[in-house]
C-alpha cells in the first residue's frame, strides 16, 4: 500500500531569542514532523512545547547556536476599535506576506470554547494562522486564528486571539505542557413552587 504524507502550512511569531515559538494549535495539531523556516532561509525542525487546543495556541521551540529576534508582545487590552494593525504571515504559501487594516471589533464569540476574539479587515488568508497581528508600535496584539468567508478566502473579517491571553497559556505551556483549568461541578434545576417556598424565594 501507498503511505501518503500530508503537508500544513502556517504561520508564527518567535516570543524569546532562545527560539520560543508561538502559533496555532491547529497549525501543528497532528503534525509528525514540523518545519521551521526563518527570514535568512536557515530551516529547523521544531518540537512542541505544549498544546492548548481550546484557545487554539501552541508552543513550539527551534535550537539555534545564535540569538534570535524575538517580537515585541504588546498589551491587547489597551488596543482600541479603529487602531491600525498589520497582519504578517504567509497566505496560500506566499511567504513574509504584509496585510494592513484596522481593529473592527472586540470582544468577538466565534461559539467555541474561548470567545473573545479581536476582529480585523486586515487581509487574513489560509496560511495566515498562527501569525502576529501587529500594532504601529511594533507590537504583537493578537495571534491570528480565522476568518469568516463563505469562499475560504479574505473578506474582510479575520479574528484574532488577543496577546493577554496568549501571554498566559504560554506562560503554562512552557511551565506544564499544557493549560490547566479550574472547575466546577454544578447541577440546574428548574424552580418548583414547593423548592421556591422551601428556599423563601
Amino acid at each position: 500500500p501507498h503511505q501518503l504524507k500530508q503537508r500544513g502550512l502556517g504561520s508564527g511569531v518567535i516570543v524569546s531569542s532562545d527560539g520560543y515559538i508561538l502559533t496555532n494549535n491547529h497549525v501543528v495539531g497532528h503534525a509528525d514532523e514540523i518545519h521551521v523556516t526563518l527570514l535568512d532561509k536557515r530551516e529547523f525542525t521544531a518540537k512542541v512545547i505544549g498544546k492548548d487546543p481550546k484557545t487554539d495556541l501552541a508552543l513550539i521551540k527551534i535550537d539555534t547556536n545564535q540569538p534570535l529576534p524575538a517580537a515585541a508582545l504588546g498589551d491587547s487590552n489597551v488596543t482600541e476599535v479603529g487602531d491600525w494593525v498589520m497582519a504578517i504571515g504567509s497566505p496560500f504559501g506566499f511567504n513574509l506576506t504584509v496585510t494592513s487594516g484596522i481593529v473592527s471589533a472586540k470582544g468577538r464569540a466565534l461559539g467555541g470554547n474561548y470567545d473573545s476574539f479581536i476582529q480585523t479587515d486586515a487581509s487574513i488568508n489560509p496560511g495566515n494562522s498562527g501569525g502576529p497581528l501587529f500594532n504601529t508600535d511594533g507590537q504583537v496584539i493578537g495571534i491570528n486564528t480565522a476568518i469568516y468567508s463563505s469562499t475560504g478566502s479574505n473578506a474582510g473579517i479575520g479574528f484574532a486571539i488577543p496577546i493577554d491571553i496568549a501571554k498566559s497559556v504560554m506562560q503554562q505551556l512552557n511551565d506544564h505542557g499544557k493549560v490547566v483549568r479550574g472547575w466546577l461541578g454544578v447541577e440546574i434545576q428548574e424552580v418548583t413552587p414547593a423548592l421556591a417556598k422551601s428556599f423563601g424565594l
